[in-house]
């Protein structure tokens, strides 16, 4: 774990998402959790040894942020939209029953996600108050319906979860494109020309990655009204992930998985939103 400024720290050394935590005058907040049980444990003592953590923020719904989760006796925080979904998930889960190229897909069975599920649930916007300071949450949707963001203003960092993806595609199967698009421009606006902008799959990220980004779900649009026009299936889609993951270098070891989190994706944003319409 780094701090990235004085008391805003990054975990980057686990399975999943990358990990924020906030921390002021003794109190700290959490953003995301660990994958795996062990390692939230380990993290919550790292914290601890900082802060007294009061809050986990959940960025949306993915399970790789969300399945560890459960392990947290914290005030769990998210997007009203991803606690519904969150809510709705059977319990226990089979993540074999429908990969998506997600870190989640390695644990064959999840349960107690119960505990998962989040106390408290915000519209728009909240504001919490940490030590003498507020941390702003703001629904940003785009990678899935109910996705947010932690703005520090007194920091300048805002930790923007699956908005940025700089290294590998994302999953698309949740995507509210023209929604995604407009955050990626709220990014790049004069707002946040002074931040640190953090990435849940790469870190900090700068400013080039979020043109990238916006760039691939063009593309990604462009493909699906084509194939739209011309009255194509969903598998057809599918077959676009090895054309549009030559945007991005990904390690031999991860293609596979990569390959597979975009077609998926793909199949899944043509099918719901592009083949009925």
């Amino acid at each position: 774990m780094r701090e990235i400024v004085k008391g805003v720290f990054l975990q980057e050394g686990y399975p999943g998402v990358r990990l924020g935590a906030v921390v002021v005058d003794g109190e700290a907040l959490l953003i995301d959790s660990p994958l795996r049980i062990e390692d939230g444990r380990e993290w919550l003592a790292e914290i601890g040894s900082r802060g007294r953590p009061r809050f986990l923020v959940l960025l949306d719904d993915h399970p790789d942020r969300v399945y560890g989760a459960r392990s947290f006796d914290l005030s769990l925080i998210a997007q009203t939209q991803a606690r519904e979904a969150i809510a709705a998930w059977p319990d226990p889960v089979r993540s074999t029953t429908h990969l998506q190229g997600a870190e989640a897909d390695r644990l064959k069975r999840v349960s107690g996600l119960g505990r998962a599920i989040p106390h408290v649930g915000f519209e728009s916007e909240l504001e919490l108050q940490l030590g003498s300071h507020s941390v702003e949450i703001l629904h940003r949707p785009g990678p899935r319906p109910g996705s947010a963001w932690v703005v520090l203003p007194w920091a300048r960092v805002v930790f923007v979860g699956d908005t940025v993806w700089a290294q590998e595609p994302p999953y698309l199967g949740e995507a509210q494109l023209e929604a995604w698009l407009e955050a990626l421009a709220e990014l790049r606006s004069s707002a946040f020309a002074r931040y640190k902008i953090v990435s849940a799959r790469d870190g900090l990220v700068r400013r080039e990655a979020i043109v990238a980004m916006a760039s691939f779900l063009r593309k990604v649009a462009h493909r699906m009204e084509r194939l739209q026009a011309r009255e194509e299936d969903e598998e057809t889609a599918g077959r676009l992930a090895p054309q549009l993951v030559k945007g991005f270098r990904i390690p031999v070891a991860r293609r596979e998985q990569a390959l597979l989190r975009l077609r998926s994706g793909l199949v899944h944003l043509y099918s719901e939103q592009y083949a009925e319409a």
